[in-house]
């Protein structure tokens, strides 16, 4: 595949629906994350309590629980069942969203919170239908390009329901921004009709049972991890070190990035408006810079290179906080730093998906990428109130030098696994 063969996958029907789901899929992420952690956060909540808030995240750890009924069942609603699905889960995004816009921290911080593990749920759900949807009707070739096309996307969407949707907040108030967010996700219901039907399209799973149980037995007892990766050791022993890259090689990302937002507004003293505008600019730029940047590199360098390189620059990244942490306030160093986080975290993302879609078997994709991708967003989840915690117990500069060192684990595995990540395509 020459560089023009890549370039013009661009305009295929495959990777523009990919982008378009990406979207979608990163719209509502933020609303349970950042976006609800800075309304809190200017609410005058507690910083523990505001830790505790990523705790409404367990849906994108649990998803594979559910994901067999993805596997095995399709509603009504389209002839395919993948898209079925994102149908009916974004129908639930947009319910839910148009009802956190009548609740507010101050009077109903419960009942707040609840509806935002309902949308995490709704989510995660959309999440399970999407992911397999995209490693179906990808090409093996078109992996890498349509990873980093679906993460920028997913970044975009992220900017738009965190850094506009914080400066929306500021001026026109939370009820009408989360409106015109539930809005948005609507608007991404028309389009799933319009799709390419998937390539790889397998007979569902005959019962429940065999869509719970056949996709684990599949990953433990094959012989590779994908059609191309073959182990130079015990396959059980192996699979063990895979599940456990899985959950640490964004370990020290996602540690950052759990209390970002409410260290730029607490920390370094930054208003809403102020830090949606650096987000929007500057790390909307940073983004689709690190998405094309990133599908490149991986489409020159291999997976294994790119996702060493960029989980190097991911682990860097966090030391800008550092820096910003232990300054005068400085909105050039703030921009700066957003800039450089949405890059490398565009870009090891990317990387890292395109990992996740190789590894999974087209009949079980729901349920495998659901595995596979809850495992990632173990520590994206739960580092939650430990980070809350070791900010009281530190400080904002020495929490930061810490997550540089969480991410070097993550690196040192993968190094360990080099032979058998070069072997897939």
């Amino acid at each position: 595949m020459t560089f023009s063969q890549w370039f013009k996958t661009l305009f295929n029907p495959r990777l523009r629906s990919v982008l378009l789901l990406g979207f979608a899929s990163g719209l509502p992420l933020a609303l349970s994350g950042s976006t609800l952690q800075a309304w809190y956060a200017i609410s005058n909540v507690d910083i523990a309590t505001i830790g505790f808030l990523s705790l409404v995240g367990q849906p994108y750890v649990f998803k594979f629980l559910w994901a067999p009924l993805l596997d095995r069942y399709s509603p009504p609603l389209i002839k395919n069942r993948r898209k079925s699905w994102i149908v009916l889960s974004q129908l639930a995004l947009v319910l839910v969203i148009l009802a956190m816009s009548f609740q507010s921290p101050e009077k109903t911080p419960v009942l707040l919170g609840f509806l935002a593990l309902l949308l995490a749920f709704s989510s995660a759900s959309q999440d399970i239908a999407i992911d397999a949807f995209r490693t179906d009707v990808l090409k093996p070739s078109e992996r890498g390009l349509g990873a980093a096309l679906s993460v920028g996307g997913y970044r975009i969407a992220m900017l738009v329901s965190g850094g506009i949707a914080l400066v929306f907040a500021d001026v026109i108030g939370w009820q009408l921004t989360l409106i015109l967010m539930a809005a948005l996700m609507a608007v991404n219901i028309v389009f799933v009709n319009f799709y390419p039907e998937p390539i790889y399209q397998k007979t569902p799973p005959l019962t429940l049972t065999l869509a719970v149980i056949e996709p684990f037995k599949e990953f433990l007892t094959r012989k590779s991890l994908s059609t191309t990766m073959y182990f130079n050791h015990s396959f059980g022993v192996k699979a063990l070190w895979i599940l456990a890259f899985i959950v640490i090689y964004k370990l020290g990302d996602a540690f950052a990035g759990t209390l970002t937002t409410a260290f730029l507004i607490r920390g370094a003293h930054f208003t809403l408006t102020e830090i949606g505008i650096a987000v929007k600019t500057i790390g909307l730029i940073a983004t689709l810079g690190g998405v094309f940047l990133g599908g490149l590199i991986l489409f020159r360098k291999g997976l294994y290179y790119s996702l060493m390189f960029f989980g190097l620059f991911q682990a860097f990244t966090n030391l800008g906080f550092v820096i910003l942490s232990s300054t005068e306030k400085s909105y050039f160093l703030m921009s700066t730093v957003i800039g450089l986080e949405n890059l490398a975290g565009g870009m090891g993302t990317a990387a890292f998906v395109a990992f996740l879609m190789g590894l999974c078997n087209h009949k079980y994709s729901a349920t495998q990428f659901a595995l596979f991708s809850a495992l990632a967003a173990v520590a994206r989840v739960y580092v939650g109130p430990m980070a809350g915690y070791g900010v009281q117990w530190l400080d904002w500069t020495w929490f930061f030098l810490v997550t540089f060192f969480m991410a070097l684990p993550g690196l040192f595995l993968l190094k360990y696994l080099k032979n058998d990540i070069l072997e897939m395509k």
